[in-house]
């Protein structure tokens, strides 16, 4: 399976990229938007604060919202929070910054007068419902948490997780193709490893589909 990392100067992809090679992805690394518009499979990681990553993924902001309806996309940490409709971070209060609205929801801060933020360390997962994404992942199994922002649990949520409230782990879209983890999966261990085997082995069965369906 061809999986292409998305480059757009956010974050450190050595590890994720080991960790899709590890699923027995073929993995590359791209800032071209016509390459990313061809692509089989599409990851999107994002580090830091939610504006600056919307600033710097810009160019990739058509080509995107255009392959969520046929291409499966994986978002990982600030890479899931752009998938949604909006967040509230780095703008004054009762407004927000536009996503990508591939998801439904709203991202917030963390409630930081009941918990330390940001949520950095070791976590537990609840599932919430079922996904191809959660194969094999059990309730109350640990996943590595960076972050100071999340997304209420709803209808979107596929794994939820506490801290300080319960906001989604891992969301995706109504149809499935689109599916991002809070939680960096490349830094998770056996647990992240299940996680990006899982999403290489749903963009080879969704791709497989639309090759018999065409």
């Amino acid at each position: 399976m061809n999986v292409t990392i998305i480059d757009y100067g956010v974050g450190n992809l050595r590890s994720l990229r080991r960790g899709l090679e590890r699923a027995d992805a073929t993995v590359s690394l791209s800032n071209d938007p016509a390459e990313i518009a061809e692509a089989e499979a599409l990851v999107l990681l994002g580090v830091g604060a939610f504006g600056e990553c919307v600033r710097n993924s810009k160019p990739f902001h058509d080509v995107l919202v255009e392959a969520a309806e046929d291409t499966p996309i994986l978002g990982i940490c600030v890479g899931l929070q752009l998938m949604f409709t909006e967040s509230t971070e780095g703008v004054p209060e009762g407004q927000t910054i536009d996503g990508l609205n591939l998801i439904p929801g709203r991202v917030e801060r963390l409630p930081s007068d009941t918990v330390k933020v940001p949520h950095m360390g070791w976590n537990q997962l609840t599932i919430e419902r079922d996904h191809p994404i959660v194969d094999g992942v059990d309730d109350d199994e640990y996943a590595y948490f960076v972050h100071s922002y999340g997304s209420d649990v709803a209808e979107h949520t596929v794994a939820s997780c506490d801290y300080g409230f319960d906001f989604a782990a891992i969301a995706a879209n109504e149809a499935g193709n689109v599916v991002g983890t809070q939680f960096h999966p490349e830094k998770s261990g056996e647990l992240g490893l299940r996680v990006l085997g899982n999403f290489v082995t749903c963009a080879e069965e969704y791709q497989d589909d639309r090759i018999t369906v065409s």
